[in-house]
């Protein structure tokens, strides 16, 4: 398993995936959003495994919800890639799968 973890430092959720796969002793690097972003190849891989851009943007946010306006995909994935914050995380990879959120039941059968 090549497993990373996109998040940033103070999300919670973030921290719970780092430690479930903490415990189970497989590795992963982690990844803070925040400071390094994602590249445009791992946001394409990311949002063919999850099917729909809508699932990775975190619509809590205010920034967020403007993005629900914006007519076209492709000016979303700009604006995502321009500021990675509105990222809904954790965001986990593992090779071509990928999930959003806190999803335990799903990292489980990557094992």
């Amino acid at each position: 398993m090549n497993i990373q973890i996109f998040g940033r430092s103070k999300c919670f959720d973030t921290k719970k995936a780092e430690r479930y796969f903490k415990e189970r002793g497989i590795r992963f690097q982690s990844i803070d959003l925040k400071r390094y972003g994602m590249s445009k190849g791992e946001f394409t891989s990311v949002k063919a495994a999850v099917g729909d851009i809508d699932e990775l943007i975190d619509y809590n946010i205010k920034e967020a919800a403007l993005l629900k306006y914006l007519a076209h995909e492709s000016a979303k994935e700009e604006k995502l890639l321009e500021n990675p914050s509105l990222f809904k995380t954790p965001i986990v990879r593992n090779g071509r799968l990928a999930t959003v959120g806190y999803r335990p039941e799903i990292w489980k059968a990557w094992e």
